[in-house]
């Protein structure tokens, strides 16, 4: 009996063995991909009882058996580090986690992995590690953004741009204002973590930017890395390139980066069928012509960052991005009140901006840091405009807009954030512009001088409880600016009222308010009448009044496994909007410039869906249904749009095939209604080895005419349909190659603010 109770338990015990599934991964550093040996990493189940354990070995590695068809959690930690909670989901397949990254003294807390990825919400963000499979699929950091499910974000991959609900975003790496330049000269394989939010954080909240994303780069020890892009087309004359170098050795790291640009088309053309009315006058205008441009573009960038210890960052960039365009107009014009005519216009412009960016940075400990920054820019604008005229009665006509610019701003801000507990902090600051710019009109001898002090004191409250997180966040707007003889000054708040709530490991409910000011440019108020046509003339308006906008967003997410999904509605009220109005002057001329309309009411609902790394293959699809009603003191217009985005993509070994496409939506502004860009591209890159990358793509697919812009209007004064087309992108072939090697590694940087440059400008270009 002894022999058979020994027996049965032994099967027993087999048998729960033989069922048991095993849970494996590599813990290493957030810091610098190295392995974290010694990592406790315990299991417990929902109620938090705890059922097995291990440590990670030198390598990092871990394996745990645990019960089969069970949702599990994984707790890792390690002295030092931030512990990290990973939802382990039912089933009876072993589980391989891959690397479980480690971040110092930053809590990720509720990070669920999934086979593809690992994706949390985390103080009203979410929060997302690259899986290897995505970069493995990704020739380009954009690419990789597209494989993301991060609901209102779309990247363009024939602009390489990053757009959040229609709006440029403030994008951070390693904490640094950076642009998407910057963001493309990434390779994927240096992203570790991307935080997005598509709500605009209060330090940047008066920048006019639309949502964030901040990317964290993997840190590595001395030795350094050469990175190299370029693309071209086999029938269309662009070229675009990324050549990035850096060097660390010791407490130092030297950086240099240029990124060049270049475009020649000459197959623009353009279809405009308009009409000039007023109560004694009406003339009706069809003219079809040709408006061949190019541009040259040039950022070239010098960085060095000394760093004694990790609580101490010096930096200095200095940034240079010498620019150039120019475009012609050759048309013919069939004009109801003058006849058939011919005209020529010309465009020629160049720009040349330096600036000096000096950061400092102190952490008194792990829960008080200082930040202080200025940059200071220098900007030179030559702008030269002739539009001539060639009547059937020769009696020609040119009107020429021919100005210099020149602008000399110090831009200083101080930041303080302190962290009273896990679940509470607060940071605080201020940001002051100051300008001095000096506009000189050559054809007139009228020589403006324009000033703007631009001040934004903000503070911002965190706070944690239980699952649900709330952030309050506002700020004072102060702006006096000084316009030759018209001085406004302005004084508005900005706030948000942010609210995140993780009903579940799966369901998510997020909502927010928001409340901004739009205050005029200094371009936008220049007062300098400027003729452009026989009929029309433009001007600033030094009378703009401060539009105001009223935000209420909902969402509503859901992740399982290799699916997610979000649902956001959005309504928008604003008051007195400003758009574009023309006006009849008398003496058969008009008056175009901005006014401040009425009221605008916007309803939105977007929808995004992702699957990822199903055998190799995924899709991200962003549908989006609007309602749009601006209203003036005697119109009104409305309309409807829909609008979209999908990628999809398959890898298979060095192979990656991938088709994107946009479905353009129609936008509103006052009487004018225009339609988005449209775009499709549908590429095969090769990835032979980790150094080479070689890309092809057909883009604007079966599209003869390329890139369209169709737009129309409904003024009483001016209505009209215009059509834009670029023949040049019509199903345009592009190869692209990029190669990258590492000799040691790089170091990552303290986080710090602000951008390294001043890109406002005094300058009304028409």
């Amino acid at each position: 009996m002894l022999r058979l109770a020994i027996f049965i338990l032994s099967a027993l015990s087999m048998s729960a063995l033989l069922q048991a599934r095993s849970i494996s991964g590599t813990v290493v550093s957030d810091r610098d991909s190295t392995s974290v040996a010694g990592a406790i990493c315990r299991l417990s189940d929902h109620n938090h009882q705890s059922i097995g354990g291990s440590t990670s070995g030198v390598d990092g590695a871990f394996a745990i058996e645990s019960a089969p068809d069970r949702q599990l959690i994984l707790v890792v930690s390690m002295t030092g580090f931030s512990p990290t909670e990973i939802i382990i989901e039912s089933g009876s397949k072993d589980v391989a986690l891959g690397l479980i990254y480690l971040n110092e003294g930053v809590s990720l807390e509720g990070i669920t992995v999934n086979a593809s990825h690992a994706i949390s919400d985390q103080r009203g963000r979410t929060i997302i590690f690259p899986s290897a499979s995505d970069v493995k699929a990704s020739p380009t950091s954009l690419s990789l953004f597209q494989k993301l499910p991060l609901a209102g974000l779309e990247a363009n991959p024939i602009n390489r741009t990053l757009s959040v609900d229609g709006g440029s975003p403030v994008i951070l790496i390693n904490g640094v204002p950076s642009t998407s330049d910057d963001l493309n000269a990434l390779k994927p394989g240096d992203i570790a973590k991307i935080e997005y939010s598509r709500i605009t954080p209060a330090r940047y909240a008066d920048k006019g930017n639309s949502g964030l994303i901040a990317i964290t780069l993997k840190e590595r020890s001395d030795g350094g890395q050469i990175y190299t892009w370029g693309r071209t087309a086999l029938t269309t004359a662009f070229v675009d390139a990324i050549i990035r170098a850096s060097y660390h050795q010791g407490p130092s790291q030297f950086g240099l980066s240029y990124n060049p640009s270049w475009r020649n088309y000459q197959q623009v053309y353009d279809n405009t069928y308009e009409s000039y009315i007023s109560d004694d006058f009406k003339v009706d205008l069809a003219e079809h012509d040709r408006n061949p441009f190019n541009y040259s573009y040039h950022n070239l960038q010098l960085k060095y960052n000394y760093s004694p210890n990790t609580a101490t960052l010096f930096s200095a960039t200095f940034k240079v991005t010498p620019q150039s365009k120019g475009s012609r107009m050759i048309a013919q014009t069939l004009d109801s009140e003058l006849g058939e005519y011919s005209n020529y216009n010309h465009v020629k412009g160049r720009d040349f901006t330096p600036s000096l960016d000096l950061f400092f940075r102190r952490d008194f400990n792990d829960n008080n840091s200082l930040e202080a920054q200025v940059v200071g820019t220098l900007s030179s604008s030559e702008y030269r405009r002739t539009n001539n005229y060639m009547m059937p009665d020769d009696n020609n006509q040119s009107y020429i807009m021919d100005v210099d610019s020149r602008r000399r701003s110090l831009i200083s801000e101080i930041c303080y954030d302190h962290r009273f507990s896990e679940k509470t902090s607060l940071s605080a600051g201020i940001q002051n512009t100051i300008s001095h710019s000096n506009n000189t009109y050559l054809t007139s001898d009228y020589k403006p001088v324009l000033t703007e002090n631009n001040n934004y004191v903000y503070a911002k409250l965190g706070q944690q409880i239980g699952s649900v997180n709330l952030s309050l966040a506002t700020g004072a707007k102060l702006f006096w600016i000084k316009n030759d003889i018209n001085r406004r000054n302005f004084v508005r708040n900005l706030s948000t009222v942010q609210l995140s709530w993780g009903i579940s490991p799966k369901w998510r409910l997020s909502a927010a308010f928001r409340y901004s000011p739009g205050i005029p440019s200094l371009s936008a108020l220049t007062d300098y009448p400027q003729q452009q046509t026989p009929y029309l003339i433009s001007n600033g308006n030094p009378d703009l009044k401060v539009s105001q906008t009223f935000i209420y967003q909902i969402m509503l997410s859901f992740r399982h496994k290799k699916f997610s999904a979000s649902l956001l509605v959005n309504y928008r009220q604003i008051s007195d909007y400003v758009t574009d109005d023309i006006v009849y002057l008398g003496n058969y001329l008009f008056l175009s410039q901005s006014v401040n309309a009425g009221k605008a009411w916007l309803a939105d609902a977007n929808l995004n869906l992702n699957i990822n790394d199903i055998a190799g293959f995924g899709a991200n699809l962003n549908l989006g249904f609007d309602h749009t009603e601006m209203a003036g003191e005697t119109w009104c217009h409305h309309i409807n749009s829909f609008s979209g985005s999908f990628s999809v993509w398959w890898n298979k070994g060095p192979y990656t095939i991938s088709y994107w496409r946009k479905i353009p939506g129609k936008y509103l502004s006052g009487h004018y209604v225009g339609k988005e860009e449209n775009g499709d591209a549908l590429s095969l890159s090769f990835k032979p080895d980790n150094h080479w990358t070689l890309e092809a793509s057909w883009m604007y697919m079966f599209d003869t005419k390329g890139t369209k812009y169709p737009s129309w209007g409904y003024s009483p004064v001016n209505p009209c349909y215009r059509e834009r087309y670029i023949r040049n992108n019509g199903n345009m072939v592009v190869l692209s190659v990029s190669y990258s090697t590492d000799f040691g590694s790089i170091f990552r940087s303290a986080s710090r603010s602000l951008n390294n440059s001043d890109n406002g400008s005094s300058l009304l270009e028409l």
